[in-house]
C-alpha cells in the first residue's frame, strides 16, 4: 500500500523524516520541504521506501553516480554540497547541546579534495556461483557490483579491475571477501581478509596480478604476498612506510587539513603529546618545532612511525611508544611538562583518556575526532575538569555520507 507524505527534516543519518500520527517514518533519498510517495518496508514499521518525488526541493541535484540509491557507500548525492555542510555543522552543534556545551562551531570545511585515497570493495559469489565485487548495499548484506566510483582520488584509478582479478583468484563462496585499498606514491597497496590460507597457485596468480596492475603490495591479513615496490606516503617532512592495512584519513586533503588546525590548536607549544597517533600525520609535523612523545596501541604504525623520524632530517626530538590508551592512558602526573596533547581517536572516543586529561595541568589540548557523540562526550569530559573550549572546527572529508570529523582546541581555565 503507497502514501504521500511531507518530509520535514532530515535525520542523523542523511534520511527524510515525515511525521506522521504514528510518529515519525524514515524515508532515505528524501529532502526537507519534499512530498513524496511512498511503501512500507517490511519489518521496519517506521521506515518507508521512496517510490517518487512528486514535489522536488529546490536544494535537490542530479547524483553524480550512476550507482546512487543501489550502493550503499553514499546517502546524499541527491543534496546541493553547501546544504549538506551547512547540516553537518548544525549536526556537530546538536552533539555539543546534548552534553550541556555551547561553544563557537566554524563553518564546515570541505576537505573532499581529488576524493577518497582509501576504499574496501567486497567480493562474493551469489546465486549460480556468479561472482560480485562492489560495495555493500544500502541497510543490507548483498554486494552491489559496480564498474565505477567518483568520489574515489585518481590514485584509486584502476581498483576496480584489480579487485575482480583478485576476487576471481580466491574469492569464497559464502563469506565477503574485503579487498582493502590504499593510494600510495608507488601504486595501490591492497590488504585481502577473509580469503583464508593461500596455496602456492594462488599466491603466484596474485604476484602476476600485481604486475599487471602495477600494484605496490599485495597481503592476506597482513601477511605478505608479493611486494612490487614500497608502499609510501609523503607526511610533511617524512617519507612513511605503511603497513598493511593501516588506518589513514580518508582524503589526503582532510590530513593536511587536520594537520595544519592541530599545529594551530597546539600554538607555540615546545612539549607536544600525540596520543593515539597512528603513523605520524600530526606527529612528524610537530616534531618539525617541537618535542613530541607519540603513542598508539598499533605497534606496526609505532615502527613506521619511528623508521620514518629515524630518516628524517630536521626533526626535533620525536619519541614513540606502543600503548593501549584505552587500559593505559596517560595519567595526570606523567601528563606534567607537556605545553599540549593532541589525541586522534577511533570512532569510540577517548574516555579513560580524556578524564586523565582533565586531571591535569596541560594547558592546551587538541582533539580530534570522526565521531560528534564521543567527542561531545569527552569534551564535556574536560570542561568539567577545567579547561574552556575554545573552538570547534568541522572538517568535511566524508562527501555525501552523515559522517563529520571534528578539530576542539582547549584551554585551561
Amino acid at each position: 500500500m503507497t502514501e504521500r507524505l511531507v518530509i520535514s527534516r532530515l535525520g542523523q543519518r542523511g534520511d527524510g523524516i515525515a511525521d506522521t500520527s504514528d510518529g515519525p517514518s524514515f524515508v532515505p533519498y528524501a529532502l526537507p520541504g519534499e512530498t513524496v510517495t511512498v511503501e512500507p518496508v517490511a519489518g521496519h514499521p517506521d521506515r518507508r521506501h521512496l517510490l517518487a518525488v512528486d514535489t522536488a526541493s529546490p536544494e535537490r541535484v542530479v547524483p553524480v553516480c550512476k550507482h546512487f540509491g543501489i550502493c550503499g557507500g553514499c546517502a546524499l548525492q541527491h543534496w546541493a554540497l553547501d546544504r549538506q555542510l551547512a547540516w553537518k555543522r548544525d549536526l556537530v552543534i546538536e552533539a555539543l547541546r546534548s552534553t550541556g556545551l555551547d561553544a563557537p562551531v566554524a563553518e564546515t570545511l570541505d576537505a573532499h579534495g581529488e576524493g577518497r585515497r582509501r576504499a574496501t570493495l567486497h567480493a562474493r559469489r551469489g546465486a549460480h556461483d556468479i561472482l560480485e565485487v562492489g560495495f555493500a548495499a544500502p541497510r543490507a548484506h548483498h554486494v552491489v557490483a559496480i564498474d565505477e566510483c567518483p568520489i574515489l582520488a585518481p590514485g584509486l584509478n584502476g581498483i576496480i579491475n584489480a579487485a575482480w582479478a583478485i576476487a576471481e583468484v580466491i574469492a569464497p563462496a559464502r563469506k565477503p571477501l574485503d579487498i582493502q585499498a590504499t593510494t600510495t606514491e608507488n601504486g595501490l597497496d591492497i590488504d585481502v581478509r577473509g580469503s583464508g590460507p593461500l596455496d602456492m597457485a594462488r599466491r603466484t596468480a596474485l604476484a602476476a596480478i600485481a604486475n599487471k596492475h602495477r600494484l605496490a603490495r599485495i597481503t592476506r591479513h597482513g601477511e605478505l604476498v608479493i611486494q612490487r615496490a614500497p608502499p609510501t606516503l609523503k607526511v610533511g617532512p617524512a617519507t612513511v612506510t605503511l603497513p598493511p592495512g593501516v588506518f589513514l584519513q580518508a582524503t589526503a586533503t582532510a590530513e593536511a587539513v587536520l594537520a595544519e588546525l592541530v599545529r594551530e590548536g597546539a600554538g607555540r607549544a615546545r612539549k607536544i603529546a600525540d596520543l593515539f597517533c597512528g603513523v605520524g600525520p600530526f606527529a612528524l609535523q610537530l616534531a618539525e618545532k617541537a618535542r613530541v612523545t607519540a603513542a598508539d596501541s598499533d605497534a606496526n604504525a609505532i615502527a613506521a612511525l619511528k623508521a620514518a623520524a629515524t630518516n628524517t632530517g630536521g626533526l626535533k626530538p620525536l619519541e614513540a611508544a606502543a600503548r593501549d590508551l584505552f587500559r593505559r592512558p596517560f595519567v595526570a602526573s606523567e601528563l606534567k611538562g607537556f605545553d599540549a596533547v593532541v589525541f586522534d581517536p577511533p570512532r569510540q572516543g577517548a574516555e579513560a583518556q580524556a578524564r586523565e586529561l582533565a586531571r591535569s595541568t596541560v594547558p592546551s589540548i587538541v582533539a580530534v575526532s570522526c565521531d560528534r557523540m564521543t567527542f561531545a562526550r569527552d569534551a564535556r569530559i574536560l570542561v568539567d575538569g577545567g579547561y574552556r573550549l575554545k573552538s570547534v572546527t568541522p572538517v568535511d572529508q566524508f562527501r555525501y555520507s552523515p559522517h563529520i570529523e571534528i578539530v576542539g582546541v582547549f584551554a585551561k581555565n
